[in-house]
């Protein structure tokens, strides 16, 4: 389902969809005990998808300011249509941004080493080639202050196994759409990846529909 509003000359789709609005709420709480409500900060967020999240989180941390981004136009123009509907001005507009590209492409070269607090990417890793999630790290490693966080939300392998069947299921569907998508082991692929780029696993929180909320910090 989307409703339609017009921005600027052109209309564009609000778009709403069914497992943003029932996951926000868990990773929302997920957040909270990670993120410092008293200080001010500044998050980074990669693939925002819908705007559904980040209107979500944002006015449970007003002294944080959210930077979302994305790659695909129509979700572009529809984080910006949650945010034009949104009043705490904790949020700024939304910018293009593809992981895969070289850090200086980011936001246009805006973003400075060592500049950011958090960064959060919910449902990216499993539903994009391996380039992406080597793009996120590396861009991690070099954005976040030490003791930064980088958050990641979605499915995971671990060890090697995938639980429960659904889940099993759902891997095969992914790569049968694209055999560059599937589930992402944790300790076999992405901890490396992470320490490649001066980052370690520091939680794994289990939330609804056999997702993971994974906390990764810059050390």
């Amino acid at each position: 389902m989307g409703m339609f509003r017009s921005l600027g000359s052109q209309p564009s789709i609000k778009h709403c969809h069914p497992a943003a609005e029932r996951n926000k709420e868990p990773i929302l709480q997920a957040l909270k005990k990670y993120i410092d409500v008293n200080k001010k900060g500044y998050l980074l967020e990669i693939s925002s998808g819908s705007g559904q999240h980040v209107t979500h989180f944002a006015p449970n941390f007003p002294n944080i300011t959210f930077q979302p981004t994305e790659m695909e136009i129509s979700s572009l123009k529809s984080i910006n249509e949650y945010i034009a509907d949104y009043s705490n001005g904790n949020i700024k507009k939304t910018q293009f941004l593809d992981a895969r590209e070289p850090l200086d492409n980011w936001l246009d070269g805006t973003l400075k080493s060592g500049s950011v607090d958090y960064i959060l990417n919910i449902n990216l890793v499993h539903i994009s080639e391996w380039a992406c999630s080597e793009g996120l790290f590396k861009g991690a490693g070099e954005l976040l202050k030490k003791d930064g966080y980088l958050f990641t939300y979605g499915p995971y392998s671990f060890n090697g196994s995938i639980t429960p069947q659904s889940n099993i299921d759902f891997n095969a569907t992914l790569k049968a759409r694209n055999p560059s998508w599937g589930f992402r082991d944790v300790h076999r692929e992405l901890e490396p990846l992470a320490k490649e780029n001066g980052i370690v696993l520091e939680g794994k929180h289990e939330l609804p529909a056999n997702n993971h909320f994974l906390v990764w910090r810059k050390k």
